[in-house]
């Protein structure tokens, strides 16, 4: 070994938590087929590249907002939120601390409701979700809650105070608002359909 390689300062390695694979099922398929976010269920999804056909968030590029500070509002971006996917189990845990009796996944805007996958929420970015049918998802990242999502909520409480619930909403379904994905590879996507989760290796990384 020459003095040269040995003066190589080897990192240490974090831990890494081996890829996996979680079956679960889409229990629901919704669109938003009006002028806004809020979405409808359906009999079945129609997906391209661009996203749900017809669905208000569909497209291949998209509008930066408030969850993009790095840009100017309004900058044309890549859209990496074509569908939004939720759990049961999470909106019912979100509800609960708002004082409520449910979440309905088409008040904020979901497009699937996925059951079998623990802490659906925290699926890493990369996961892709492989569906029976032929179609896969590939997951951006979580879907930070926000208060206009939470104002749609208040519209079906008429009397609970309207603020209150959506700024609840904000802090209630903090990593329980379900994940954002984009379309891998297209096809259709039914009620009751099996899905299979592919998890990517893991770890954190440790430098500054």
């Amino acid at each position: 070994m020459s003095p040269q390689t040995a003066a190589i300062d080897v990192p240490n390695m974090p831990e890494i938590v081996r890829a996996r694979k979680i079956k679960g099922a889409a229990e629901a398929v919704l669109a938003a087929r009006g002028s806004d976010f809020v979405s409808q269920p359906v009999e079945a999804l129609t997906l391209g590249f661009d996203g749900i056909e017809g669905d208000y968030h569909a497209g291949p590029t998209r509008k930066s907002g408030g969850r993009e500070p790095w840009y100017p509002r309004g900058t044309e971006i890549r859209n990496e939120r074509q569908l939004s996917i939720v759990a049961a189990d999470e909106l019912a845990l979100a509800a609960r601390d708002m004082g409520i009796d449910r979440i309905e996944p088409g008040w904020i805007g979901a497009n699937l409701v996925i059951s079998g996958i623990p802490l659906l929420s925290m699926l890493p970015p990369r996961t892709q979700l492989f569906f029976e049918g032929g179609v896969t998802l590939r997951i951006d990242g979580d879907n930070n809650p926000c208060r206009f999502a939470g104002a749609e909520i208040a519209k079906n409480f008429p009397d609970e105070d309207a603020t209150e619930l959506a700024l609840g909403f904000v802090k209630a379904a903090k990593r329980r608002r379900g994940v954002v994905a984009w379309v891998e590879k297209p096809g259709t996507i039914a009620t009751g359909e099996a899905l299979t989760a592919r998890i990517w290796e893991q770890w954190i990384y440790p430098g500054n």
